[in-house]
């Protein structure tokens, strides 16, 4: 089963399309299907003021559409692990070995992600770092992420490989998923790999 996660904010679903986008690749790279499913009809935001979370669960068709009021997390220490074998590069809804990972957190809120000596993403989002008068985001991320896409897209970030040694040269971190939207976090720590 396929996971995708949606902000509705003030009845309305944010950036559709890009989550229509991954769930038409998905379907087709993985499960062969060409017809795409109308994310836009299906979806019906709650109307209430506020954020709320959308999770639409899919694999051949919508097998559940949950909304729940969004509850903003906040973050401010990650610890990097290592894991030279993890793949998810689809957001399955089977997260094992991301959660396996997210163990060795320790104390920190989340946990950073290195694959092969280059850095990926967050247990739950992509990675910004602001570089020369920049943000660039890891060109090796595990989840190719909607909001990523977009930001990418609207030339806000550049995607370039990032290793280690190279986030000591940067001054600041963001998050961005979905719910997240583009967040800075300010006096990020990150811990060393153990």
């Amino acid at each position: 089963m396929l996971l995708e996660t949606i902000k509705i904010m003030n009845g309305n679903a944010l950036f559709l399309e890009y989550h229509q986008e991954r769930i038409n690749y998905s379907r087709r790279i993985l499960l062969n299907l060409q017809n795409d499913i109308p994310l836009k009809k299906m979806i019906k935001a709650p109307t209430q003021q506020g954020i709320y979370k959308c999770r639409v669960i899919y694999s051949q068709i919508i097998d559940t559409i949950e909304y729940s009021r969004y509850q903003a997390r906040h973050f401010k220490t990650f610890q990097m692990v290592e894991s030279d074998d993890i793949v998810y590069n689809f957001k399955y809804i089977n997260r094992a070995h991301l959660n396996r990972l997210l163990r060795l957190k320790g104390q920190a809120d989340d946990i950073l992600i290195i694959k092969k000596g280059f850095i990926t993403d967050t247990s739950i989002a992509n990675i910004a770092f602001w570089y020369q008068n920049q943000w660039i985001t890891p060109s090796t991320p595990l989840l190719k992420g909607t909001t990523r896409a977009r930001l990418l897209k609207e030339h806000k970030i550049v995607a370039a490989p990032i290793r280690l040694n190279d986030v000591k040269k940067c001054s600041q971190i963001a998050l961005m998923n979905a719910l997240l939207g583009f967040y800075i976090i300010k006096d990020c720590i990150l811990y060393p790999p153990q």
